[in-house]
């Protein structure tokens, strides 16, 4: 299934993704195929609890990329579908579907203007999915329109104190703020993706207005033990201080 991006920071984002979709399936995949984990440090869902038991539950993924996360829900039982606006992301999705064995829809569309029925699942939740990509408003209002009355919410992103540190000129997070907190909304790096970021307030604000009340955020902090593919993303002695991934929740009222 296939439907229309909306708006230059969608189509921005889709080229770059479809340009590095194989580069970063070659550099990343193997950390992806863990299973359920969440984050640049693959922090095991069993051990966060956010989603919970998924058994039976109707689930969307909002920018699976390869779908390596929704093919691990559906191995335990859930019936999942996946997302993303990048045809050379789910080109890998597919590939990684044979390779496990696993069986279910992808839709290639933006998660601002979503083709599928009102109140049709469960959970809707992403890893550095949509809610890093797409306008914040839209993406929130269409994971309301989806969910089922009770349903739940849960994305994880970069932090905006990540964001408000990150030094473009060595491309590395620094220990200090680069950029102001108020008026957060659109980061256009230039030469890559077009990211969004809220405030604490108005993302709070933002899932009233649609309907939706927080469960919880969770701050993701490291274990000294984990490893990552993604080295560039934040040094380690940096996330161990101060979080630079978060996880919110939020259910349908």
């Amino acid at each position: 299934m296939t439907s229309g991006a909306t708006g230059d920071h969608e189509r921005r984002n889709r080229r770059f993704w479809d340009t590095d979709a194989d580069d970063y399936q070659a550099a990343h995949g193997e950390q992806l195929t863990r299973g359920a984990t969440w984050g640049v440090w693959g922090i095991p869902e069993s051990d966060v609890g956010v989603l919970g038991d998924t058994r039976a539950l109707d689930v969307l993924e909002l920018g699976c990329g390869g779908a390596q996360w929704s093919i691990a829900l559906a191995r335990d039982g859930a019936r999942c579908i996946g997302l993303d606006q990048s045809r050379g992301q789910l080109r890998h999705a597919r590939h990684a579907q044979r390779d496990a064995g696993v069986t279910f829809p992808l839709v290639c569309a933006s998660g601002e203007a979503v083709p599928l029925t009102d109140e049709s699942f469960d959970i809707v939740f992403c890893d550095h999915g949509v809610f890093s990509f797409c306008d914040p408003d839209r993406a929130v209002s269409e994971a309301a329109r989806l969910l089922r009355p009770g349903g739940l919410l849960a994305f994880n992103h970069s932090t905006l104190l990540h964001t408000l540190c990150w030094d473009a000129k060595t491309e590395k997070v620094r220990k200090k703020l680069h950029r102001p907190y108020f008026g957060a909304r659109e980061f256009d790096w230039g030469d890559g993706t077009v990211d969004f970021h809220l405030t604490y307030g108005d993302w709070i604000r933002c899932f009233s207005r649609y309907g939706l009340a927080v469960d919880d955020l969770v701050e993701l902090e490291p274990p000294s033990t984990a490893t990552t593919t993604y080295g560039s993303y934040v040094d380690p002695k940096w996330a161990a201080r101060w979080p630079a991934e978060e996880i919110w929740k939020a259910r349908k009222r």
